[in-house]
């Protein structure tokens, strides 16, 4: 049964993708930056413990308790709100900090810590009356605010029952100190913190995902749009460097498959290596079935040491093979006197590994 033309039936490329993340068209979920910041406030909270928060009211206390001694002279005043202010910053400083990062860092992480360029640039659609209309009474919006008072409905329930609970405490029908008293307090707005957090985090986890599935949905494409975008990106100069570049990581992943039925590897010695392999019976020459300089040689070399094949240093015929040489191609003409050399040497100190693969060979 034929598709229709329009129906976008593909799914987005890597290109679009993009264009997407730059207009500010990716999943988000508010309710991740809440559950983060809420996680950074009450942990900050946690951190700071109870001993600001004493003597933050301990000096209000001594101030309003002792008004008739102090008086209310220009100096006092000004001092007793200085160090106010300096306690309740030391109090509250940690707490805004760490929630800002946690809101950054949620938002950044969403967008993969792009700036979403296209987003800030004037749009004068969004200040159109008849256009904010349209959203404002859109199924989309309508959605969101009934998904919104689910939510809100769901927290509050796991509130109260947090509440219902702390309510029935001994705690209320017994007599304790201030100090009691405040350490009950925090400890029950903690648990009550968490339960929240923990029904925000699968909340936070389902929207997301829902989000996810709607953002690759909305971003699909028809195959006539993939054909024009291919035709646009051949001329492209990031896509041809990335495929170069992918090219490039496959042909020295095979080529470091070879590694290990080399007959020697030749080195320079730490920044050049080139692996060799002859076999009489099916190659006219010595063929280089493996080169690489830096990291690419340490592979190599690595390889080698866990397969067994010989590491010889020779700078110059490394050097001159590393240049010359192609890779899967044989060892050029001026090369062979210095390569059978070294291949003598190979087989002479490796006799027995050399002949039990000649064997090998001859049985297949």
């Amino acid at each position: 049964m034929a598709e229709p033309a329009g129906e976008k039936t593909e799914q987005a490329t890597p290109k679009r993708l993009e264009e997407a993340l730059r207009k500010g068209q990716f999943a988000r979920s508010p309710e991740i930056q809440t559950v983060f910041v809420l996680c950074a406030g009450l942990i900050a909270l946690r951190m700071a413990g109870l001993d600001a928060w004493h003597k933050l009211a301990s000096m209000l206390t001594g101030i309003f308790g002792n008004l008739d001694r102090i008086g209310l002279a220009q100096e006092n005043m000004q001092m007793y709100l200085i160090n106010g202010s300096l306690l309740f910053a030391v109090c509250v400083g940690p707490v805004v900090v760490c929630t800002m990062v946690a809101g950054l860092l949620a938002g950044g992480m969403q967008s993969r810590f792009n700036t979403a360029s296209e987003a800030l640039e004037p749009n004068w659609d969004r200040v159109n009356p008849m256009s904010g209309f349209k959203r404002i009474f859109s199924m989309q919006t309508l959605v969101q605010s009934g998904l919104s008072l689910l939510k809100l409905g769901i927290i509050g329930a796991v509130c109260w029952s947090g509440v219902r609970k702390i309510l029935q405490d001994p705690v209320f029908f017994t007599v304790i100190s201030p100090a009691e008293i405040a350490r009950f307090l925090s400890d029950t707005s903690f648990s009550l913190a968490m339960r929240v957090i923990l029904v925000l985090s699968t909340i936070a986890a389902a929207d997301y995902g829902y989000q996810y599935w709607k953002t690759n949905r909305d971003l699909m494409m028809t195959k006539e749009e993939l054909k024009e975008e291919f035709k646009n990106m051949e001329g492209d100069p990031k896509l041809k460097a990335r495929m170069r570049r992918r090219r490039k990581g496959k042909t020295q992943r095979q080529m470091l498959l070879e590694v290990p039925m080399a007959d020697v590897i030749l080195t320079n010695p730490t920044h050049l290596a080139i692996a060799l392999r002859y076999d009489r019976k099916t190659m006219k020459a010595p063929k280089i079935v493996a080169k690489g300089s830096r990291l690419n040689a340490l592979k190599i070399r690595e390889i080698a040491g866990k397969h067994n094949v010989p590491i010889m240093e020779n700078k110059p015929l490394a050097r001159m093979l590393f240049k010359y040489g192609r890779v899967g191609g044989e060892v050029p003409a001026e090369l062979y006197s210095a390569v059978a050399e070294v291949l003598a040497w190979v087989y002479r100190v490796n006799r027995f590994r050399y002949y039990s693969e000649q064997n090998q060979n001859g049985q297949h």
